[in-house]
């Protein structure tokens, strides 16, 4: 199945799919104090370009971002690689703990939902960018092997801009 880098809408909808078939990246503040990302579980709501992160009130990633603050949250797989952009915030949203809540999650959080300590980051999405690769280990062996011999650069993919507003 080949993807058009350039079809925006076909790029988007693959973003919020991948990152809700596999949930797991790397979610860190924008020139903040703790220089290191950090892996997070994300929940998709695409109709509001937002994802969804929950975490504890006394996390130093809490206490960095205060009200607010422009954050990164990094998504790769073998095929699919990105990194959106866009400001994070704490809300405490109850339906939204109830709506998201599950057995993975409940293990990280052993005092359940009624932890006082227990919240939520949302991220709210401004871009992104993203590296599509449809190249499979036969084509990524060709290409690397054809770049080495040819010096030009292997044709494994493209690369794509998402603006959300």
């Amino acid at each position: 199945m080949s993807i058009d880098i350039r079809d925006s809408a076909t790029i988007e909808r693959r973003l919020w799919n991948e990152i809700e078939n596999h949930q797991v990246g790397m979610l860190g503040v924008v020139g903040g104090e703790a220089h290191h990302l950090q892996p997070m579980t994300a929940f998709v709501e695409s109709g509001a370009k937002r994802l969804w992160f929950f975490t504890r009130r006394d996390t130093d990633l809490v206490r960095e971002i205060g009200a607010g603050h422009q954050a990164m949250f990094v998504l790769q797989q073998r095929d699919f690689r990105a990194c959106i952009g866009g400001r994070l915030s704490v809300r405490h949203d109850r339906d939204r703990m109830d709506r998201y809540w599950n057995a993975v999650v409940a293990a990280w959080y052993p005092e359940g939902k009624d932890d006082p300590a227990l919240t939520l980051l949302s991220l709210d999405c401004d871009d992104a960018q993203v590296w599509v690769s449809e190249a499979g280990p036969m084509r990524f062996a060709w290409e690397i092997a054809k770049a080495n011999a040819t010096g030009h650069a292997p044709d494994l993919g493209a690369r794509a801009e998402v603006r959300f507003h």
